[in-house]
């Protein structure tokens, strides 16, 4: 009843050209990851300039990582607080698709630059990269091409990556060796073992670890360096690429059913893959823009080595496959 009311004076208003009240003033909750709501993510930056444009707030919750907004909503079903999910990827798009929690996003979505054509009618992108070991010129000349030259390093040469099941580069990395080597992928890990420091729990983590020294290289992305060009003024760090190629993290997000802001939400993702939305995200998230920025986008970025080949794998390929494919890798490394 109370939201009735609400809605009936806000139109009211409305037409007599009154301001609104503060109280009617729609709120739109968006679980994410507390890497995008921090103070220096995207989220304030997309606040300040999106609520001006619809008169609204924008209110962040923040999960450890994007797998854990995922379980949140799943355990929460219709009784969600969240009207979008920002954050989710393509290698768990399909896992959160089979929920039944999610809106047709209704966008056209044209004049997108991605690795691949986007026809998902539930999530909309909004920013990619390809998920590669970053490594120090200072301390490594000549860094390996493929995973095999580096398994064939020295057993003193040490990597550090995360756990699939809690951080999406490590499931990027399950499903990137798994789409090179297919059933050699069991071989691959096992040879990656005397080279693996430690498994972390997040990407953070592993890549504090990077640059303290404690290892030589890090799974990270390619866009990495560009934080450390932009940000630091060093251009020491840089992206390993391997022959067999690269598999690509494509960073959706989504709209719940059960949301009573339904045209809001879509207001919302059409601005945030529009230039206007996007100019945000490369140096707030490091990642590569789903649009062209063209001058806007900061040189930083265009001069980054990228793969020559994409790695991919079907939605239906990951859902059947990603629980033996984690076990396996566990079962190798552990």
């Amino acid at each position: 009843m109370v939201k009735s009311l609400s809605s009936a004076l806000a139109v009211l208003v409305g037409l007599s050209a009154v301001p609104a009240l503060a109280q009617d003033t729609p709120t739109l909750t968006i679980y994410t990851y507390d890497g995008f709501a921090a103070e220096w993510g995207p989220g304030p930056q997309l606040s300040a300039a999106f609520e001006p444009i619809c008169n609204c707030t924008l209110n962040w919750v923040a999960a450890d990582s994007s797998i854990g907004t995922l379980r949140r909503v799943q355990l929460e079903g219709d009784t969600t607080d969240a009207d979008l999910i920002v954050g989710l990827d393509t290698a768990i798009a399909g896992e959160a698709r089979a929920t039944g929690l999610f809106a047709d996003h209704g966008l056209s979505l044209e004049g997108l630059t991605l690795p691949e054509a986007w026809t998902d009618s539930q999530f909309v992108p909004f920013d990619y990269s390809h998920f590669a070991f970053m490594y120090d010129t200072d301390k490594t000349a000549t860094p390996p091409r493929s995973f095999e030259e580096l398994i064939a390093l020295p057993d003193d040469v040490k990597i550090v990556v995360q756990d699939p099941r809690s951080a999406t580069p490590g499931f990027g990395l399950v499903l990137w060796i798994k789409a090179a080597y297919g059933d050699r992928a069991g071989e691959i890990w096992e040879g990656l073992k005397p080279h693996i420091l430690t498994v972390t729990r997040d990407w953070s983590e592993s890549y504090a670890l990077f640059l303290d020294g404690e290892a030589d290289m890090v799974l990270s992305y390619t866009t990495s360096p560009a934080y450390h060009i932009i940000d630091e003024g060093d251009d020491t760090i840089k992206a390993a690429l391997f022959e067999e190629g690269h598999y690509p993290q494509i960073e959706v997000a989504g709209i719940l059913k059960s949301s009573d802001q339904q045209e809001l939400a879509q207001q919302f993702l059409a601005w945030f893959a529009s230039p206007e939305g996007q100019k945000i995200i490369p140096t707030t998230n490091w990642m590569f823009p789903v649009v062209d920025l063209g001058a806007e986008l900061d040189p930083a970025f265009a001069g980054l080595p990228q793969p020559q080949k994409t790695l991919t794998l079907s939605d239906e390929e990951i859902q059947a496959n990603s629980s033996a494919w984690i076990d396996e890798m566990l079962a190798a490394v552990q």
